[in-house]
């Protein structure tokens, strides 16, 4: 059980950086040389789909990980 607990866990965590990979796509570096980050922007299409399920990638990863602590006491 806990095998398969520790492999679920690695295939979510692989596939949240790859999602994190994919949002950070657009930021680039632009930051760094003065280009005006404070423009306000809402999220829409798959943008808005892309960041909802980083945040679910992201509490099924918190999930399994305490899951896993607690099965190891």
């Amino acid at each position: 059980m806990k095998s398969t607990l520790s492999l679920v866990q690695i295939l979510v965590s692989f596939v949240l950086i790859v999602v994190i990979l994919l949002q950070a796509k657009g930021a680039g570096l632009g930051g760094i040389f003065g280009r005006q980050a404070s423009v306000f922007r809402t999220r829409r299409g798959v943008e808005k789909t892309l960041f909802q399920f980083t945040i679910v990638l992201a509490a099924v990863f918190l999930i399994i990980s305490m899951i896993s602590v607690g099965m190891g006491r």
